[in-house]
């Protein structure tokens, strides 16, 4: 990943990914416990807001893009939108399906 990435469509999906995807983990994995395990939401309050911008602006971009690229839906787009709900699921298709439709990889 470098700062060029920004430039190109699948660029910025792929860094809305992995944001998106931090913030799910950080949720998941330390906001949850925190609130439910010793009664401290503070972490959740400031991460659950982020993570659901951050999510519907992956999804937006993910829709935006597959338009732009004429993906068909059930063969891209959807396993986007399901791995953007699923712990480290952005991670996977960057690394398996974006990666390689990168423009530096074409």
């Amino acid at each position: 990943m470098n700062i060029n990435m920004i430039k190109d469509p699948i660029g910025r999906l792929r860094l809305l990914g992995y944001l998106e995807g931090a913030s799910l983990i950080i949720l998941v994995f330390a906001g949850m416990p925190l609130k439910y395990w010793f009664d401290s939401p503070a972490v959740v309050k400031i991460v659950g807001p982020v993570h659901g911008v951050l999510f519907l602006w992956y999804v937006f971009n993910t829709i935006s893009v597959a338009i732009a690229q004429n993906w068909k839906f059930t063969k891209i787009t959807w396993k986007l939108l399901v791995a953007s709900m699923v712990p480290f699921g952005t991670f996977y298709v960057d690394n398996s399906i974006l990666s390689k439709l990168a423009p530096a990889n074409k």
